[in-house]
């Protein structure tokens, strides 16, 4: 009796995204197309592909899923910017018991078969990775052996001012995150690097 009651209190939950520039019956499709499948809720937002701290929607349907529950998409590029962007949506989900249905691709990461494509998935993109940071390396020390490389300003640091100014007004960790556009763990780096007086 447990096992079925817990069976009906799971939920689909659907995401749909176009992009700025896209028309909005884009987006009435897919929002069409989830609710065929069945989704209790479904989050909507009309934001830009990489403008991931943007994804206000996609934020609260992440919060909002419950173990057990799955979260739907029609096609994987209205959720995920990049591989390593979907392998984060994943652990969020993983870690709260939930699952992913990717409809355009059959993925249901609820299923054993979805389980190992995801994780083949997350193998490339694992690769893809050391690829690009190979070439940056490469790159790096070419420029240098021109003498044209200075390298880059950290762009947490850069922003650390901004940083104690919240942390002066109370403002906790994920919220000056999210408003400052760096990291928690930048976050915290910056706060430890000065005496407690300074911020506040």
């Amino acid at each position: 009796m447990t096992t079925i009651t817990k069976q009906l209190s799971t939920h689909l939950i659907g995401y749909a995204r176009t992009s700025t520039l896209d028309q909005k019956a884009g987006l009435e499709s897919q929002q069409r197309d989830l609710k065929a499948q069945g989704c209790d809720r479904i989050f909507v937002e009309q934001v830009s592909s990489v403008d991931v701290k943007e994804r206000q929607e996609l934020a609260r349907a992440l919060d909002h899923i419950r173990s057990g529950d799955t979260l739907v998409v029609t096609k994987l590029d209205r959720l995920a910017r990049s591989s390593q962007h979907l392998l984060e949506v994943l652990e969020t989900l993983t870690s709260k018991g939930a699952a992913l249905r990717i409809l355009n691709m059959g993925i249901d990461t609820g299923t054993p078969t979805g389980k190992l494509m995801l994780t083949i998935m997350g193998g490339v993109a694992e690769f893809e990775r050391e690829i690009m940071l190979e070439r940056q390396r490469e790159g790096i020390a070419k420029a240098k052996a021109a003498g044209k490389y200075k390298g880059r300003k950290p762009t947490a640091q850069a922003k650390a001012d901004d940083v104690k100014a919240l942390v002066a007004e109370d403002v906790g960790a994920t919220e000056i995150a999210r408003r400052v556009g760096i990291g928690r763990a930048s976050v915290y780096r910056i706060i430890n690097a000065y005496p407690q007086s300074v911020c506040g």
